[in-house]
């Protein structure tokens, strides 16, 4: 968890957007942070301070004139890794801009010298008044750091200009990403390949299999959660794409071993999570074969092995999957030896809870000079983090 041991601040302007701040909240502390809320007056009729300290476990500040914490503003300013503001509302930014002290929030913003990430959230034409961009601006050259607004529904009803507040996740992930500062994942280029591939036998039949591309997803948003650069190549499915994370389209195996080649120069990772197809159509129609009575013989060919073939960089940590049934073990070693791995995970596509199509995953991580590590059944996420921490011992 990348923010166990962080002490966040989350400041909440008074919004309607403020509802999602209590999914912030509860993201935060769940990935192990300590969260500190402060409501603004008006941010405290929107949601009740109740509502964020059972989600915190904190109690939550609105004054400044909180008993048994004078000062609260100095202390809250100085000891926090990072200050969120979100929803930050025209209000709130024109004061921070004016340097403006006169409640708990604003007072803690004056008196921070950290990094501030500010989430804001106001109607369109708000957002793109002179006097709000002139704010934005004046907030930025003083080192705030700024996700969204976004393009979408407002209170006041649908908008195709700037507004709405970032979602939950999509600023969790920038502040996972502002956290990790300048730790090992800093600065490293990593390509992720995630999904299935598809091979046409026709303009309408395919060869392909169920992989929904969970874990390679995951791989993606827990490495830009750590602080990297993460581009996924990914082949045909209806996830939504990381917050934070490039993505790069493909459909078949050959158009997925053309991206990552490209992409793999400049790689410091190379995670291939994909199950790319193993055989195309040794010919491919270019119209609909008819249905036809009787036995259809299709003649096959294998397509690219796109680990064999990809040209890495030295010092790149490549990362490869192994998805078998039944005791694998034998040939997820021989896969570490002959395609020239890091590392390689082991799982079994019949293990109830594992393979394709599901939240959760049961593998066994391989490194070279390592003795292999079994992991219970975890969910995807999670296994993800453990994966990483094994490239992690790799960079060294």
């Amino acid at each position: 968890m990348p923010l166990a041991g962080r002490h966040v601040v989350l400041g909440v302007s008074g919004g309607i957007a403020c509802y999602k701040s209590c999914t912030l909240a509860r993201r935060l502390t769940e990935d192990g942070a300590t969260v500190d809320v402060i409501l603004t007056a008006s941010a405290a009729e929107f949601v009740r301070p109740v509502t964020f300290e059972a989600l915190t476990g904190r109690p939550v500040l609105i004054s400044l004139w909180e008993r048994d914490r004078a000062l609260a503003h100095i202390g809250l300013a100085k000891e926090p890794d990072l200050v969120i503001v979100a929803p930050a509302t025209a209000n709130l930014l024109a004061r921070g801009a004016m340097g403006m002290a006169d409640d708990l929030l604003t007072a803690l913003l004056l008196a921070r010298t950290g990094p501030i990430l500010c989430a804001p959230a106001m109607n369109d034409a708000m957002y793109a008044h002179p006097a709000t961009m002139a704010n934005l601006r004046t907030l930025m050259k003083r080192g705030w750091q700024f996700v969204g607004p976004e393009i979408g529904a407002l209170a006041e009803g649908p908008s195709e200009r700037p507004g709405r507040m970032s979602e939950p996740e999509t600023i969790f992930a920038a502040a996972t990403q502002l956290l990790a500062g300048k730790g090992p994942w800093s600065g490293k280029q990593v390509v992720v390949t995630a999904g299935p591939t598809r091979e046409h036998l026709d303009p309408v039949r395919v060869i392909t299999n169920p992989s929904s591309g969970r874990m390679g997803y995951a791989l993606a948003e827990a490495a830009v959660a750590r602080g990297a650069a993460v581009t996924l190549v990914a082949g045909p499915g209806q996830l939504p794409t990381p917050p934070g994370v490039a993505v790069v389209r493909v459909e078949t195996t050959a158009e997925m071993l053309r991206a990552v080649q490209a992409l793999v120069k400049h790689a410091d990772v190379l995670i291939m999570a994909a199950a790319p197809a193993d055989y195309r159509p040794a010919k491919a129609a270019t119209t609909k074969r008819p249905r036809q009575k009787g036995r259809f013989t299709l003649a096959l060919e294998p397509t690219p092995d796109i680990l064999a073939l990809v040209t890495r960089p030295k010092g790149c940590v490549t990362v490869g999957f192994a998805l078998e049934t039944g005791d694998g073990l034998a040939r997820a070693r021989e896969k570490l030896r002959t395609k020239r791995l890091d590392c390689i995970i082991l799982n079994d596509a019949l293990e109830p809870g594992a393979g394709f199509e599901v939240s959760t995953n049961r593998v066994t991580i391989i490194a070279k000079g390592r003795e292999p590590i079994r992991l219970p059944l975890l969910a995807k996420r999670d296994v993800a983090d453990r994966i990483l921490d094994e490239v992690e011992r790799a960079f060294s």
